[in-house]
């Protein structure tokens, strides 16, 4: 880090979006995919739009049925989650706890009848969700992995900003038909300044979400090491209550879902019931946020044995409580219409494109010129580089495609769903080390583009329910789904065209186009230093429980 203030920031911001390029891109890919969660989901489970949804007045029936399930099939859990059906999943999602280290159980039942529904296993929209921030890690370890990158965006960030002397100039500038160089510079700085409040507001608070891991010593000192304590004193969740080792008889639970739902107008989420039988047995009734910033999830504590109301939490959260809540709303996007999660979604994808523009630049920077060989550390970037920017996108097709072509009954089918993602990944990662740069980029586009359109037509063969074999009687969601797809394939087929017609200067040409000695950087006619800011981190939510 030699030369001036601003030289010193190139460097730092140049090498600090390589280092942590690649694993930010999959980070923030899967990140912007989770705005749109819930409808992934529905989507990889098509027999749930064979489901009607229960009126609200059905609900509390569905909970006694989901308890009797409960304590025939998992009578030694501790504690049970009953997830109660709503618009999106109209079945009872049960899942439950024997005993900590112990793998949990989970089942959905027809929330009607109260037997098991014969649904593809999948982990559906959770599994990008969840890689966004643990990188299918253990979470520990993958949530410190995916936070000190985040951090090193953050610098990455706030280092390009000042690298920037044209910051302004730049947000107008794009030359796609000039030189690959000024054209992924130009592309790379657009993307980034268009987006740049969203940039800085999603990596600042996707840290924030996590800080109680990162820097858990205040609530550890102050609490001993409770930190349950300080979540319910802090307004988070109700007070919890120790085990009695007397049994008694469990009062039904249809009354306390009944009178959950007269309490608050925001739809109930989940119920969870603790040491069921025990004489301090607890219900907790747990609804959706409000509409608003803030991430608040009113709450309903029961005594499971009498059914009278031990608690109730309604917001109220102190002031550092509440900056924290509305942090995390702020990244998860909860509080979003439809209008504003689209535009959060666009920026996710600039985020993308900036990113791999970045990885790109770095390459192109550093070719060689006039009767010199690449070295090593530039083919393994470029190889790299390929598979980040094109290899993930081709992991999660085919993560769509073996949700649809794998039998429904097969054993440890969601495993093997995952299994094809990182497969297809890692041989993504393999082929350009054995193909030409310029081959490997070209191939590895249009297998994205094929597995694109392939996921669309085994969608539109294996799903009965498809509005294109339905007339347009089907579910929308496929249709939206399915253009969202051809878009993708359409955008990677452009790509593969303008590959195979570039053409590469002579290494002349590129020896006199080289770059003129660092001090040119002191003059304020040159455009802004070459570098590879890397993505913010996406929305990341509590654990499950």
């Amino acid at each position: 880090m030699k030369g001036s203030f601003r030289q010193s920031m190139a460097w730092l911001h140049t090498w600090a979006g390589l280092v942590v390029g690649w694993v930010l891109f999959a980070v923030f890919v899967t990140g912007t995919a989770s705005y749109y969660r819930a409808d992934i989901s529905r989507w990889m489970r098509p027999e749930l739009t064979k489901v009607s949804p229960l009126t609200h007045a059905e609900l509390p029936a569905a909970a006694e049925r989901a308890v009797a399930y409960l304590e025939k099939h998992a009578s030694e859990a501790r504690t049970w989650f009953i997830g109660l059906p709503h618009g999106d999943e109209p079945v009872l999602d049960l899942f439950w706890r024997i005993r900590p280290g112990a793998p949990p159980g989970h089942v959905i039942l027809d929330a009607r009848t109260g037997a098991e529904m014969a649904l593809r296993k999948t982990m559906a929209g959770d599994f990008l969700y969840r890689f966004h921030f643990e990188l299918h890690l253990p979470p520990i370890w993958g949530r410190w992995i995916v936070g000190i990158c985040a951090m090193i965006m953050l610098v990455a960030l706030i280092s390009g900003i000042i690298t920037h002397k044209r910051i302004f100039s730049d947000f107008f500038t794009f030359r796609r038909d000039k030189a690959p160089r000024r054209s992924f510079l130009d592309a790379h700085n657009v993307t980034g300044v268009l987006a740049l409040p969203y940039h800085l507001m999603i990596t600042y608070t996707g840290i924030v979400t996590l800080s109680m891991m990162y820097m858990p010593w205040g609530v550890t000192t102050a609490y001993r090491g409770d930190s349950q304590a300080y979540f319910s004193e802090a307004g988070f969740v109700t007070k919890s209550r120790p085990v009695a080792n007397r049994p008694a008889p469990p009062a039904p639970i249809g009354p306390m879902v009944e009178r959950a739902l007269a309490t608050f107008p925001e739809r109930l989420g989940r119920v969870s019931i603790a040491h069921h039988g025990d004489a301090h047995a607890t219900v907790i009734a747990a609804f959706e946020e409000p509409h608003g910033l803030s991430h608040e999830h009113p709450q309903i504590a029961f005594d499971g044995v009498t059914g009278a109301v031990l608690e109730v939490v309604n917001g109220g959260l102190k002031p550092a409580a509440k900056t924290f809540s509305t942090m995390v709303g702020l990244h998860e996007a909860h509080f979003a219409g439809p209008t504003l999660r689209l535009l959060f979604f666009l920026c996710g994808v600039m985020g993308s494109a900036m990113v791999a523009t970045g990885l790109v630049l770095w390459t192109l920077a550093r070719l060689p010129k006039a009767n010199e060989r690449p070295f090593f550390g530039l083919r393994l970037v470029q190889a790299l580089n390929i598979a980040s920017v094109a290899g993930l996108p081709a992991a999660v097709a085919t993560y769509f495609l073996a949700n649809r072509l794998l039998p429904p009954d097969l054993a440890g089918r969601s495993d093997w769903e995952i299994r094809a993602f990182f497969a297809a990944w890692i041989a993504a990662a393999l082929i350009p080390l054995a193909r030409p740069h310029r081959r490997a980029w070209s191939e590895m586009l249009g297998l994205v583009a094929g597995l694109c359109l392939a996921v669309v037509l085994a969608d539109i063969a294996t799903v009965e329910t498809h509005p294109l074999r339905r007339l347009g009687a089907g579910e929308a969601l496929f249709l939206w789904f399915d253009g969202a797809l051809l878009a993708m394939a359409c955008l990677f087929a452009v790509a593969v065209r303008k590959v195979a017609r570039y053409q590469a200067p002579s290494r002349a040409e590129r020896s006199r186009e080289a770059p003129r000695p660092s001090a040119a950087v002191r003059s304020s006619e040159r455009p802004a230093p070459l570098h590879a800011a890397p993505p913010p981190l996406a929305a990341a939510e509590p654990e499950r429980a």
